[in-house]
């Protein structure tokens, strides 16, 4: 475990907090302090995210995270993930579903996501033709309308918000290089599979995420056994960061029908 990095904080039922792509634990500082008080809250950097090496071998993020895990003995946990974070907690349930409790999702349903929507598929577009061509400036600014959604514009967030998840974004993009390989292993037949995963799973979505984020989250709530999904007004992908108190009173409702 000497390449990647986590917090580990606090004592009591563990919740792990999952960030999403190209951001790091930092996108969840005003949940650490939040939970900490009550819950073991774990928030580890992605390989090749954040404080974490970038990999050198092939890798799955569910594997990374369940030897962390396994390493802190602890578990089974509740996995709170957000967006990239959100697929990696799903995963986990799937791959190795004696060290998960509880699943919480935003903005995400598997790890084989899909994208038909306009505003999405533009936004995916400029970003990897920024990345191709080794913009980062262009590149983190691209990633970071995500946080905005289809019906506002950077300007509408608090400043605060959009320069943390710009300060993330530049961070961990500036660790690759374009053309780098992917050595992500993928895993297979989420979708199928994901009927058989039978602990509680919330979908706390932004209600104004782009129709492909919450349509994905809300369909993975409809395909387990035990699924549920609430939106919080005024956000989009990150509504952890835009909402934090709406977001940590969801959080910890769920927690405690566990």
């Amino acid at each position: 475990m000497n390449d990647l990095f986590w917090l580990d904080t606090g004592t009591g039922r563990p919740l792990v907090l999952l960030h999403g792509g190209f951001l790091d634990h930092t996108m969840w500082d005003d949940q650490i302090p939040y939970f900490a008080p009550r819950y073991r809250v774990i928030a580890p950097d992605a390989r090749g995210h954040g404080r974490s090496a970038n990999a050198a071998a092939p890798f799955r993020h569910t594997d990374d995270l369940a030897a962390l895990l396994r390493h802190l003995d602890t578990g089974p946990a509740v996995l709170a993930g957000v967006s990239m974070g959100a697929s990696v907690a799903v995963d986990t349930a799937l791959e190795h579903p004696e060290l998960v409790s509880a699943v919480v999702v935003s903005g995400a349903g598997t790890s084989e996501p899909y994208f038909t929507d306009s505003w999405t598929t533009g936004i995916w577009a400029a970003w990897q033709a920024a990345m191709a061509a080794g913009d980062l400036d262009a590149s983190v600014e691209a990633f970071t309308l995500f946080a905005a959604g289809p019906d506002r514009t950077l300007d509408d967030l608090a400043p605060d918000v959009v320069g943390r998840l710009r300060e993330m974004t530049r961070g961990t993009l500036s660790k690759h290089a374009p053309g780098e390989p992917d050595l992500r292993i993928p895993v297979h037949d989420t979708w199928n599979r994901a009927a058989k995963i039978d602990v509680p799973v919330l979908a706390i979505n932004g209600a104004i995420d782009s129709p492909d984020h919450l349509g994905m989250a809300e369909r993975l709530t409809r395909t387990v056994v035990n699924g549920h999904a609430i939106s919080i007004d005024g956000t989009a992908h990150f509504p952890n960061m835009e909402r934090p108190d709406v977001f940590n009173k969801a959080l910890e409702d769920f927690l405690r029908t566990l």
